[in-house]
């Protein structure tokens, strides 16, 4: 009992407590106070989200559960923002579920649960309880995806998703297999350890080729090319909720996994999975930004965007290690950090624009939906495009700060033409996300209909616009945050 240490997994247990409370609770009123537990869950998302971020400036690296869970500054941080955008999807996300009978006690279990697949993948120190947490994810979205029985397209999303999912979690699962087979342990420390055995003496084949299947299944977890084919067609079919639900706090957990695997446990061996990530950053620089120009289906443009955005988080995770020398690795991985945090929070604000305007019997799809926003609606156009102009990298919007740390750390390593790639491939998509603020500000409305929101989604949005400004003009306390929760992971 003394190894198991409750009292790290704190946020984990209560959240499990919750979930499985929350069904008992709905299932026994069949559904009656759904609108009362509703804001419930959300305030219980909250809650765990301040709990997490109020605990980064007292905590350290501790192990629990026989070194199966590590509780650090990173994992606190990443799991505050992911309880946070939780409770920002269903607050914003509340009336436009409600329109397509979405709005469900089925709905906010699949969510907690998710959110606690998110958890359990940033705290796990082990090869098997990073597994659980991916499916735990994985599951609960699959089942998101496919709330809408009676709809086609999402039904068919919901079946694309489930079946590259099961395809990627089998590369994830072969490749710890494998690795476990080199190292006879599923615990990162042991294998970091092991690790540095076979760097100094011959590597073993199966070491490689299990960093091969490892790396395949985080690029399919972020979306990166050439395992993105499940992106666009489960981002346009979902109800946008359900997109929301996939393109957001899991980047997170996504960011956390890669932190675990690759830094945590095969850091000695960075120059294998650094020539990875850099083929994989520079297709999805490439595809990503070029084919986004050529869509008029919103949802496929920002599936696209979001392609290209997670090649460049990429640049960060391969500027951490050049040569032998490692100075540059707290850097870099902060700027991947914070580069995530910042990616999350504008794709909160533009898929909760597109479900404000979204009603019943009536899908915001394509750019042209968006024609005259500034007519109908100046405030929520405005958010759109503080939101477009973060995800351009245009100043003094976050995005640029977050571009420019990134590409600070990748030039820190001497990759001068790697860094002019990224600077060019960034002026290509700029051109799609200009373009729906060209639709919103310089075009006539196509429908004259008024967009209805809740004040509390309009204090939401309002304040997701607010950050996007405010850490770009002021990013220094985030970027401090994610160096020192960085510094204390790799330290650890």
């Amino acid at each position: 009992m003394d190894q198991m240490n409750l009292s790290l997994a704190i946020p984990e247990i209560a959240l499990a407590l919750f979930a499985c409370a929350f069904l008992i609770a709905d299932s026994v009123t069949k559904g009656r106070i759904l609108p009362m537990l509703h804001n419930v869950v959300v305030l219980f998302c909250i809650g765990l989200g301040v709990y997490c971020l109020a605990q980064v400036p007292t905590s350290g690296t501790e192990l629990a559960f026989s070194n199966m869970y590590i509780a650090d500054s990173m994992a606190l941080v990443l799991k505050g923002f992911s309880a946070l955008a939780i409770a920002f999807t269903l607050i914003v996300g509340a009336n436009y579920a409600k329109d397509r009978d979405m709005f469900k006690g089925e709905l906010h279990a699949l969510v907690l649960f998710a959110l606690l697949g998110q958890m359990i993948m940033i705290s796990a120190n082990n090869l098997l309880l990073v597994y659980l947490g991916v499916e735990l994810l994985s599951l609960s979205l699959y089942a998101a995806v496919a709330m809408q029985r009676d709809n086609v397209r999402a039904t068919e999303a919901s079946m694309k998703y489930f079946v590259l999912g099961a395809l990627a979690s089998g590369f994830l699962l072969y490749g710890m297999s494998m690795i476990y087979g080199a190292t006879g342990s599923l615990n990162h420390s042991d294998i970091a350890f092991a690790a540095t055995a076979a760097v100094s003496g011959q590597k073993s084949i199966i070491f490689v080729f299990g960093i091969v299947f490892l790396v395949a299944g985080l690029a399919f977890k972020l979306g990166v090319v050439p395992f993105h084919m499940w992106v666009p067609d489960v981002y346009q079919g979902s109800p946008s909720i359900s997109t929301l639900l996939i393109s957001g706090a899991p980047k997170l957990a996504a960011f956390a996994m890669m932190m675990r695997l690759l830094v945590d446990g095969l850091f000695v061996m960075a120059f294998d999975w650094q020539n990875m990530l850099m083929v994989l950053a520079i297709a999805s620089l490439a595809i990503g930004n070029l084919t986004a120009i050529a869509q008029t289906s919103l949802k496929r443009m920002l599936a696209y965007s979001t392609i290209a955005q997670m090649g460049f988080m990429l640049l960060g995770f391969l500027s951490g290690v050049t040569g032998q020398d490692t100075g540059n690795a707290a850097q870099a991985y902060s700027s991947a950090m914070f580069y995530s945090i910042t990616y999350v929070l504008t794709t909160l604000g533009t898929f909760g624009v597109i479900m404000v305007m979204s009603r019943k019997g009536f899908e915001v799809e394509n750019i042209s939906d968006l024609k005259g926003l500034n007519k109908r609606a100046p405030w929520l156009a405005l958010i759109m495009l503080l939101l477009m102009f973060s995800l351009a990298g245009i100043p003094p919007m976050v995005g640029f700060a977050a571009k420019l740390s990134v590409l600070k750390a990748l030039l820190a390593t001497g990759q001068i033409w790697l860094t002019v790639y990224a600077v060019m491939f960034s002026l290509v998509g700029a051109f799609y996300y200009i373009r729906v603020v060209k639709a919103m500000y310089f075009e006539a409305p196509a429908d004259e209909t008024e967009i209805v929101m809740g004040n509390d989604a309009r204090a939401v949005l309002g304040l997701n616009g607010l950050a996007v400004i405010a850490l770009g003009l002021l990013p220094a306390p985030l970027m401090a945050y994610c160096m020192t929760a960085i510094q204390q992971t790799l330290a650890g």
